[in-house]
């Protein structure tokens, strides 16, 4: 069963390009592929066996609950969260609630962080990349860049993050590129918050606003509504709308 999401050629060549720029000397980088999930897992020491084993008990428990609950697939809006379910699919239904999108809309986020929690009894410092999507927990500050097409921006956009010893989530959603459905045309709408798929439905409901000129201060007033966010960025038409206790950074090259 496919759980990703559309545009997966385009998104193939975009992974190829901000990977390349994803680094942190002092840890260990892998690489986690399971189907359509590609993971770029970076810690303490290399957890690749322990990293794909929790993909592919989660991937199996989501894809079981989606074979007898087709709707979980097509949903627009969030959907009851089932005390029975997998912890995936509850954490999906939890996080989709507070930005009003279907659970599907926070699937990549989901899964990075059930990875990253997982995880994190063996690493101390750790971050999930899934399809821009980020889960990082420890203390290390930590820069995660904001991959834009935007004119005059192109990749050197950075996001200064401090984790403080808990785990938070960097998650972006465009119109322009990548794997998530959008309906807004933002270059990028980038949300943050304490738990990756909570920022993941976000980004896609914040980016869904975003249309038209008028559309980035929609997209903005709608991210402060949304309860856990705790900052957002909004890339669109060549200008740059920040909110939150964030610090944007200008990467080299």
């Amino acid at each position: 069963m496919n759980l990703g999401k559309n545009r997966e050629k385009q998104n193939l060549s975009d992974r190829s390009v901000y990977r390349r720029r994803v680094r942190a000397d002092d840890l260990v980088s892998f690489q986690v592929t399971v189907k359509e999930t590609d993971l770029m897992i970076l810690a303490e020491d290399n957890l690749h066996e322990e990293a794909r084993e929790l993909v592919l008990t989660h991937r199996h428990r989501l894809e079981e609950y989606i074979a007898g609950h087709g709707e979980f697939v097509t949903a627009l809006a969030p959907l009851r969260e089932e005390d029975t379910a997998p912890s995936i699919v509850r954490l999906m239904c939890r996080s989709s609630v507070p930005a009003g999108v279907g659970p599907m809309a926070s699937v990549a986020g989901a899964v990075a962080e059930v990875v990253g929690e997982g995880l994190r009894t063996r690493s101390g410092e750790i971050i999930v990349e899934n399809g821009g999507d980020v889960y990082l927990a420890g203390d290390r500050t930590r820069v995660i860049g904001i991959f834009t097409a935007e004119s005059g921006l192109g990749s050197r956009l950075g996001l200064r993050v401090e984790p403080g010893g808990g785990a938070m989530g960097v998650c972006t959603s465009s119109g322009r590129f990548g794997h998530s459905l959008s309906l807004g045309d933002a270059s990028t709408a980038t949300v943050v918050a304490p738990s990756a798929a909570l920022a993941d439905a976000a980004a896609t409901a914040v980016g869904n606003r975003v249309q038209g000129r008028e559309g980035m201060e929609r997209g903005m007033d709608f991210a402060r509504s949304i309860e856990g966010v705790a900052g957002a960025v909004i890339v669109h038409q060549g200008r740059v709308s920040a909110w939150g206790d964030l610090e944007l950074v200008s990467l080299e090259g």
